[in-house]
């Protein structure tokens, strides 16, 4: 019988299935349908139209071309779309669609392999995964900027902050509460059930998924910021930080919520994306940390400790968070979240 059991992808394989998952139309269309994100990013690049006009843009992870386009309307002499898969042959299209042929070259290659004919005087870039981190594609945006990006030169977004929130998720705790309904309804005891639940729902998965402005229980905490123009890919092999909030009031965590924003410098206004829960939904929603077992919270409890991200061991795409915590006066606790991912294989 085969056994199912993590094997550590290789680099090429681990890069081949990511390039991968970005060939399909689905994900494009999710990702420019988020209104928030798509016009965010339009009104940061139209807000430097003085930074970019007459000047040359690299648009790390092109894509199906869109920042590309923006960036030749807000004026730049010309753009260099460097895409790794198979979409770039769709964002050629987009560009002769658009007749930009003479203003945005589509160069298909990590940016980790391709020549460009010159320096360029801003990189843009849309590289955010889940909880940020996720899939690692910043990693490509720091090789860019200290191969090819000029001195002082743009970069869009130039800065990431990473936040966390203790939670109540109400639909964690209908689930855990199930069994002691079943025998009312059917006349059979499966209160038996609930510890088994709890290990299955309440486990090390990172979940994304919405979490809603009532479901929060403190004003959100920075951990980590992130300036683009100096961190380095060493640092970011361990981006951790420590956090301390207050309870609204009653109620019981069964969850830490982590999410991020970005900020676009502008001349005026500083423009920032936010995945914040007490904004509008973007299609990176949350993260969701679930705790082995809700606890109790009241008015002004404390809630703090320190988290910890980093890649995980058995793909450098994928993010790993691990949280120390302490609420009220409960023991410290600690524990090691991952998002379920393509590493797992069957080894016989």
């Amino acid at each position: 019988m085969a056994q199912v059991k993590k094997r550590k992808l290789d680099k090429t394989r681990q890069d081949t299935l990511y390039f991968d998952s970005y060939s399909d139309v689905t994900i494009h269309e999710e990702m420019i349908a988020d209104h928030v994100r798509t016009s965010t990013y339009r009104a940061a690049i139209m807000k430097n139209i003085e930074s970019l006009r007459g000047k040359v843009v690299l648009d790390v992870g092109a894509g199906t071309g869109l920042l590309s386009v923006f960036c030749v309307q807000a004026g730049a002499r010309k753009v260099y779309a460097v895409e790794a898969c198979s979409i770039a042959e769709q964002a050629v299209k987009v560009v002769r669609q658009n007749s930009m042929e003479g203003r945005i070259d589509v160069i298909r290659g990590a940016v980790e392999t391709v020549e460009l004919p010159e320096a360029v005087d801003a990189i843009v870039s849309e590289w955010m995964g889940y909880a940020l981190l996720h899939e690692s594609m910043l990693n490509s945006v720091l090789y860019a900027r200290d191969k090819w990006l000029k001195s002082g030169g743009l970069i869009l977004p130039s800065r990431a902050e990473l936040y966390i929130a203790p939670v109540a998720d109400p639909v964690v705790e209908d689930r855990l509460q199930f069994w002691d309904t079943v025998k009312d309804q059917y006349g059979v005891d499966m209160t038996c059930m609930s510890d088994f639940a709890r290990k299955c729902i309440m486990n090390s998965d990172i979940r994304v998924n919405s979490v809603t402005v009532e479901d929060v229980l403190a004003h959100p905490a920075r951990f980590a910021e992130l300036d683009l123009s100096s961190v380095s890919v060493e640092e970011l092999r361990s981006v951790k930080g420590p956090f301390r909030c207050t309870s609204f009031g009653a109620a019981a965590v069964n969850a830490f919520c982590v999410y991020f924003t970005v900020t676009f410098p502008c001349a005026d206004k500083p423009i920032v994306l936010s995945t914040s829960p007490f904004k509008a939904e973007t299609h990176w929603k949350q993260a969701l940390l679930y705790l082995d077992a809700p606890v109790d919270v009241v008015q002004d409890t404390v809630v703090a400790g320190t988290v910890s991200m980093y890649p995980s061991e058995d793909s450098i795409r994928h993010i790993c968070i691990h949280v120390d915590y302490t609420i009220g006066e409960q023991k410290p606790q600690s524990k090691t979240f991952s998002i379920p991912d393509w590493s797992s294989e069957t080894l016989p």
